[in-house]
């Protein structure tokens, strides 16, 4: 922040601003004396950021506005919430306090300030990360998540009120210093994106998406911008035409209805080229359409049986995919997401996703949670209504774990809003919902406690399988159980949910002397057979390093004595604190970024200190992020890497901006391309052909099959740069034969 006086010209920015957010309040306000708080609440912000300007030069009030905005147009908060996000910034950077707003605007809206202002005193402070000790600074970005989370309990605006503050930021984020924008992405990444699909705010979560790709991985965010505007350029007319027969059918059925065209957002075509391996051409979806009708009140039929009517007049106009029909409306999602979605061909030939809602499953869509209550408090009473308070209570029954630190927590609380969901069946039929990946155990304690304690098999659509075995959607499980029956320890290595995890784990704390005692044997027998003396001073080192709970080495041992500390890397892990770490093979290829504030968190790390990151593997020409730890080496990662965002969301201030520098002629790097195709006789030759022959490239392995005249598999090779390896995809994805090639993961 500045400060310096303002001109006529900011006070009529701001005052346009204004405008907009008054406009906007007075649709969501029920009366003029609501509309009247928000006034002045405007007033009040607006005098304490006077003559306060962000680092862009704009006045800061128009970001308190930027956020009141989207709270009120995009989620759809009342006006206690405009008025909070309008004063969200006002006890943290100016002499006002908590209680001057609540003698001002009444206990609520104090409140949900309060919280907001607890968030931000600890995400935004570096001056005290800097002070703190390493085991603090460790942990303090996750306590802020912490807290967050903590607030989905007290009051879930303060969580939606923050969701709108991140956007702002994300779209201002060009004036931000390259190592606090990292951050910020990182964190958004892992974090507030995942917050934001959970709790049903999709056009926030897909604006992010688009705003982190398109500083993670520029080059492919302005190269698919640049197709898509093309392609739509060239099918407007097309799917015009598509649209026609669709909107004639309905009327003449008496649907009241409208229907939107969408193209898939860069963000989600960039991540399904880089999950399936494949072109942009091959993006079949790319269109979707939208039908959102009003439910007729006097009609028959319900809302639901009105969707499945509205489906079967389309797909009797066009043929339609059927393993592509997603029925979120007999089974919503957990967040709240209602619709049926179905995917047809037109007459053109090109595959085109419809989606069909009534307008509240659109509202509830595009507003979340906060649409969802809406609806509930008006009377409106959903199927699903239960599956967002149990996600809630869940989230709760993680936060007040005494067994669970801070960092633990950021995992759990990441990997519970990204896992997908299935739906099975019990015996009888009832349906029930459990994450991706869940076994039959899991399912067993999902139904009841003492069935999953005394769970000894199962059976999968009556055939006979181990508790270990992964369910699918649409299975129907039944739970064989013994009297005798009893929790075994190696079912921790196979249980996929928390829930079920948890009731073994506290079976086996009534047992925790001899669970203890049996860890130690082993760390001992893992110690001696790697050489080495087990010492107190070696076991603290590990209980540091696996970021034990009050660093207990008792807890330590009672881990391992379940199986829930591996010491598959012991030796590793021991020499790792001790080496020399010598990694100047990398230090000429890189070479740090110039600081661009003076208050930048980290010093230049001497040129000796570069590692690549194994698990992104960039290469000359990749976007990366450093990731300095606590031992000074830093570890370079592609800025799309999902590992260097989970680091970034929990250590923002190891961050630090490497850049590629220097000649990388005498050096190449592994990479590896993976192939799919129409095989023919000389295929392979041509291709090994070309890579070590015309462009001078080492393979180091190929694993191509084929199958029934298909060819798919992968080449790992060592190249110099980005640059020769795209000219070297666009030689290889012309070659007869060849349907894809893409760099992948080794």
């Amino acid at each position: 922040m500045s400060f310096s006086k303002f001109t006529e010209q900011d006070y009529d920015q701001i005052n346009r601003s204004y405008g907009e957010l008054k406009a906007a309040a007075q649709n969501r306000c029920a009366n003029s004396e609501e509309l009247d708080v928000v006034q002045k609440a405007f007033d009040f912000a607006n005098e304490a950021h006077k003559n306060v300007r962000r680092h862009s030069g704009d006045p800061y009030i128009l970001h308190p506005l930027e956020v009141a905005k989207i709270v009120v147009s995009d989620i759809g908060l009342g006006y206690k919430s405009i008025s909070a996000a309008l004063l969200h910034d006002v006890v943290e950077d100016t002499d006002y306090t908590v209680d001057d707003l609540r003698n001002l605007f009444g206990d609520k809206i104090a409140s949900l300030v309060d919280g907001l202002t607890k968030i931000k005193t600890v995400l935004d402070n570096e001056d005290r990360t800097k002070k703190l000790s390493d085991s603090s600074q460790e942990s303090l970005q996750a306590e802020n998540f912490k807290r967050i989370l903590l607030t989905l309990n007290d009051d879930v605006r303060v969580v939606l009120i923050k969701l709108a503050d991140r956007l702002h930021n994300c779209r201002t984020i060009e004036f931000m210093p390259e190592y606090k924008r990292d951050k910020i992405l990182g964190e958004t990444m892992f974090i507030f994106i995942p917050l934001a699909h959970r709790l049903g705010l999709y056009e926030i979560k897909s604006e992010m998406e688009n705003i982190c790709l398109k500083y993670k991985e520029p080059d492919a965010y302005n190269e698919i911008s640049a197709l898509v505007n093309k392609n739509i350029a060239g099918q407007e007319k097309q799917i015009d035409d598509f649209i026609a027969p669709i909107s004639e059918a309905l009327k003449d059925a008496g649907f009241d209805f409208v229907v939107r065209k969408r193209v898939k957002t860069p963000y989600s075509i960039w991540h399904k080229m880089q999950t399936k391996n494949i072109t942009f051409e091959q993006v079949y979806d790319l269109y979707a359409l939208r039908i959102v009708f009003n439910p007729d009140p006097n009609s028959k039929e319900s809302e639901r049986d009105q969707c499945y009517h509205i489906f079967s007049i389309i797909t009797g106009i066009y043929r339609y995919k059927p393993d592509r029909v997603r029925d979120w409306v007999k089974h919503p999602k957990s967040n709240g997401y209602e619709a049926l979605h179905c995917t047809l061909m037109s007459d053109k030939g090109i595959w085109i996703e419809v989606q069909i809602r009534s307008k509240r499953m659109d509202d509830i869509a595009e507003k979340g949670i906060a649409a969802h209550w809406t609806y509930k408090q008006e009377g409106y009473i959903s199927e699903n209504d239960s599956e967002m308070d149990k996600w809630l209570a869940k989230v709760k029954e993680i936060l007040v774990s005494p067994d669970v630190n801070a960092l633990e927590l950021l995992d759990i609380i990441h990997n519970d809003l990204t896992s997908s969901e299935i739906t099975v069946f019990t015996p009888k039929g009832d349906q029930k919902t459990i994450r991706k990946g869940a076994t039959a155990l899991d399912f067993a304690y999902l139904i009841h406690t003492e069935i999953g304690n005394k769970a000894i098999a199962a059976k999968i659509n009556m055939r006979l399988v181990t508790l270990s075995h992964v369910l699918k959607t649409g299975d129907q499980i039944e739970i064989i159980t013994a009297e005798n029956g009893k929790p075994k320890r190696e079912w921790l290595q196979f249980l996929q949910t928390r829930h079920a995890r948890n009731i073994v784990i506290d079976y086996f704390k009534g047992h925790k002397k001899e669970v203890v005692e049996a860890g130690r044997k082993l760390l001992k027998e893992n110690f001696e057979a790697r050489g080495y003396r087990m010492s107190d001073d070696a076991v603290a080192l590990l209980v540091d390093h696996f970021n034990i709970p009050s660093r207990s080495t008792e807890e330590f041992m009672f881990r391992i004595g379940l199986g829930l500390v591996k010491l598959d890397d012991l030796s590793e892990i021991l020499v790792s604190e001790k080496m020399d770490k010598n990694h100047s093979y990398w230090s000429s290829f890189l070479r740090f970024g110039k600081k661009k504030e003076a208050a930048a968190p980290v010093r230049k790390p001497d040129k000796d200190e570069y590692v690549i990151a194994s698990c992104c593997r960039p290469i000359p020409g990749d976007s990366v992020i450093g990731i300095k730890s606590p031992d000074g080496v830093v570890t370079v990662h592609k800025k799309s890497c999902p590992v260097a965002d989970s680091i970034a969301s929990k250590h923002g201030d190891w961050v630090v901006v490497p850049q590629w520098g220097g000649s990388a002629d005498d050096q190449a790097f592994p990479v590896r391309l993976s192939f799919k195709g129409i095989d023919r006789m000389g295929l392979l030759n041509e291709i090994s052909r070309y890579i070590s022959l015309v462009m001078g490239v080492n393979m180091k392995k190929v694993f191509l099959s084929t199958e029934e005249g298909i060819f798919d598999g992968y080449i790992d090779l060592l190249v110099h740069d980005k640059t020769a390896l795209e000219r070297m995809i666009r030689k290889l994805a012309s070659i007869d034969g060849v349907q894809s090639v893409a760099r992948t993961d080794m």
